[in-house]
C-alpha cells in the first residue's frame, strides 16, 4: 500500500485538493476530521483541553468553542504547543488505526491530509509527500474574504506555521494553487494519475 501525505500551509488549497481526490475514490483521512473526533463531548481529548485551557473554551452545550481556542493558541506559541501535545498523539493513533483498516481492505493508495506534517516530523512515515502551495498574499486574501477573519488574526495564523520555503524542497510533488479551482483540479487529477501508477508499481515489486 502506498501512503501519501497531503500537506500545505493554511489557505493553500490542500483541503480542496483532498476533496477532488476523495471524489475520485481515493481513501483519504483528514487530520482536521480526526482532531474534531478527538475532542467530541465526553472524550479524554476534550477533557484534557478543558483542564489545560479552562471552561472558557466550551460552548454552552458542552462542545468545544473552536474560535475561543484559536484566539488563545495563536496569540501564544507556548499555548499552541501545549494544545498540540494534547491532540497530536490522539490524532496519530486514530490515523494509524485508519491506515491498518485500509491495508486490510487491500487499498493500493491512501492519502492522509496533515497540515502540520513537517512541524511534527511525520514526513518519514510516508512514501510520497504532496505539498500544495500558494503565495502569501493569496492565502491572506482567502482567510479574510472566504473565512471572515480580520487581517491581524489572519496574518498571525499564517505566520505561526513553518514558512513554505522550508517545506518545498522536502516535498515529493508540489501543486501550485494560485489560480482557479478548475486549474487546481486539472493539476490534481494529473498528479493522481501518476500516484496511482506508482502505487501499482509498488504492488508489483
Amino acid at each position: 500500500m502506498m501512503k501519501v501525505a497531503l500537506t500545505g500551509n493554511v489557505a493553500s488549497g490542500k483541503s480542496a485538493l483532498a476533496r477532488i481526490w476523495a471524489r475520485e475514490g481515493v481513501p483519504l483521512v483528514s487530520a482536521d476530521e480526526l482532531a474534531r473526533e478527538a475532542v467530541q463531548p465526553g472524550s479524554p481529548g476534550l477533557e484534557a483541553v478543558v483542564v489545560s485551557f479552562g471552561v472558557g473554551v466550551l460552548k454552552p452545550d458542552g462542545t468545544l468553542d473552536r474560535d475561543a481556542l484559536r484566539h488563545l493558541v495563536f496569540r501564544d506559541p507556548s499555548r499552541r504547543r501545549e494544545l498540540e501535545e494534547i491532540l497530536h498523539p490522539i490524532i496519530q493513533a486514530r490515523r494509524e488505526d485508519w491506515m491498518r483498516r485500509e491495508a486490510g481492505r487491500g487499498s493500493r493508495l491512501v492519502v492522509a491530509e496533515i497540515p502540520l506534517l513537517f512541524e511534527v516530523g511525520l514526513e518519514g512515515a510516508f512514501d510520497a509527500i504532496v505539498f500544495v502551495d500558494a503565495p502569501y498574499r493569496e492565502r491572506l486574501r482567502r482567510l479574510i474574504e472566504l473565512r471572515g477573519l480580520d487581517e491581524e488574526e489572519a496574518r498571525r495564523i499564517l505566520d505561526a506555521q513553518m514558512p513554505p520555503e522550508e517545506k518545498l524542497p522536502r516535498a515529493s510533488f508540489v501543486v501550485h494553487n494560485s489560480g482557479s479551482m478548475q486549474e487546481l483540479e486539472i493539476r490534481g487529477l494529473a498528479l493522481l494519475d501518476l500516484l496511482r501508477a506508482r502505487a501499482a508499481e509498488k504492488k508489483d515489486e
